[in-house]
């Protein structure tokens, strides 16, 4: 049987909501879990054990008042360090918001709490969701990089402290940690999921994502969080769909691989693995085919620089004008490059952009998901980054809905992952067929740390 701190989130709302478990026990055997792991770890910046252990009781008294409850009633849920919180430090670890307390919610937040969620605290991100490396570590191999900027978040659900964990996307922020640390990770269709309240980086290339162990889990909690926002002008006004009525009983698949680029990138062991991967499932009954990547892929991770560092500047400018000194060496770089970036070569990174998504939006059609290995290799023995982005950039540039889950260990020990992706909007799909992949792959990971 499985013990607290194992199960998911929605093992958890159900058992809650069939008094098979007190909201208490659950979040007491999780901050056991936080007290033992975290000096090995690094993964939380905030936690108030009084009010979360508060909070727990408040939600045993209406189940045990009969009151009606939401879909994450008593789940604990950890929010990256950019995430707002109304009377709560929400820093982005960086001095430059070292007093930062904000006044209301972000509407993520408000989503989870009318759900029923319990804001469990707030977990390490590179300051800004930028670049420079976090110090938290990889709990499969402290050499290795947790990834970035999400890495608390990863670090947190994959070593059990916590159930699901929010994170954000503006290169490979959800997808590369969740790879790096053998969980899964969503990554919404661009507009799918309110900003609002969420610390920027780009205007137009953040998204909320998440971290789970399942993708019944990431589809719960996207279940809870779709829909429009008038306070984010980008969110989007399209019906929600009910994303876990799809995981009942998925059909296999038609999968479209995308050799050029990702493969082309990845390391040998990467691509048997893939390779591998591959035939597993076409043998449960997948339709496998190879689609051909478009020639704008090429200059699509670099205009994405050059955009990310562009609007990033116009957010920072007033801030880095009087704290230059207080940011970190990476992304007061990448302020110093915006700020310095001609206007036109913005404008043209942007024109190379809507080339880029028309053809991705196009491709995406052509089957009901699209695969790549998640990155193109596991996570390396080099903390003075966050890894390479090179493969999740893309769809987030492109803003196609993505998910990465665990396929297994590397001959390094680490874990590899394999990432799906789908047309916009069909989050429904993504997770149907991931629901399916992920039940022919069979893989839980647990990392060595205890």
């Amino acid at each position: 049987m499985a013990q607290l701190h194992e199960l998911g989130v929605a093992q958890i709302a159900r058992q809650i909501r069939e008094r098979q478990l007190s909201p208490v026990d659950l979040v007491q055997a999780l901050l056991e879990r936080i007290e033992k792991l975290e000096p090995q770890l690094n993964a939380w910046v905030y936690l108030d054990k009084d009010s979360v252990l508060s909070d727990a009781q408040e939600k045993l008294r209406q189940l045990e008042g009969n009151a009606s409850i939401g879909p994450l009633h008593g789940v604990p849920i950890a929010l990256k360090d950019i995430y707002f919180t109304a009377g709560i430090p929400t820093t982005a670890c960086s001095k430059v918001y070292a007093n930062h307390v904000p006044e209301y919610d972000a509407t993520t937040v408000t989503l989870m709490k009318n759900a029923g969620a319990i804001m469990l605290g707030k977990t390490v991100t590179t300051e800004f969701a930028c670049m420079d490396p976090p110090p938290t570590l990889n709990p499969w191999n402290a050499a290795h990089t947790p990834g970035g900027s999400s890495s608390g978040s990863a670090v947190a659900v994959a070593s059990r402290m916590c159930p699901t964990a929010m994170g954000s996307q503006t290169v490979g922020s959800v997808l590369r940690p969740a790879s790096y640390n053998g969980v899964v990770g969503l990554k919404p269709t661009y507009g799918r999921v309110s900003r609002h309240g969420v610390i920027p980086v780009s205007w137009s290339l953040d998204t909320v994502g998440w971290m789970t162990r399942s993708v019944e889990d990431a589809a719960l909690m996207l279940q809870v969080m779709a829909g429009p926002d008038g306070d984010d002008p980008i969110s989007s006004r399209r019906e929600v769909p009910d994303y876990l009525a799809g995981l009942k009983s998925p059909g296999a698949p038609r999968i479209g691989v995308l050799r050029r680029f990702f493969f082309d990138n990845a390391s040998d062991e990467t691509r048997k693995h893939t390779d591998a991967v591959l035939e597993q499932l076409g043998h449960a009954g997948a339709v496998i085919e190879e689609i051909a990547v478009p020639d704008s892929i090429d200059t699509a991770i670099e205009d994405q620089q050059v955009i990310m560092a562009v609007e990033g500047a116009a957010f920072h400018q007033p801030m880095y004008e009087k704290q230059a000194q207080d940011y970190q060496p990476n992304i007061r770089a990448m302020i110093g490059r915006g700020l310095a970036t001609d206007p036109v070569v913005y404008s043209r990174a942007l024109e190379r952009r809507l080339r880029f998504i028309d053809d991705m939006h196009q491709l995406s059609e052509k089957t009901d998901v699209l695969l790549t290995p998640s990155t193109p290799t596991p996570s390396l023995p080099d903390v003075t980054n966050t890894g390479n982005t090179m493969f999740q950039g893309p769809w987030t540039s492109c803003g196609l809905p993505c998910i990465t889950m665990p396929s297994g260990l590397g001959e390094s020990g680490l874990p590899f992952g394999i990432q799906l992706i789908a047309k916009p909007y069909n989050e429904a799909g993504l997770l149907a067929a991931a629901h399916w992949c992920e039940g022919i792959l069979d893989v839980n990971l647990f990392p060595p740390v205890d």
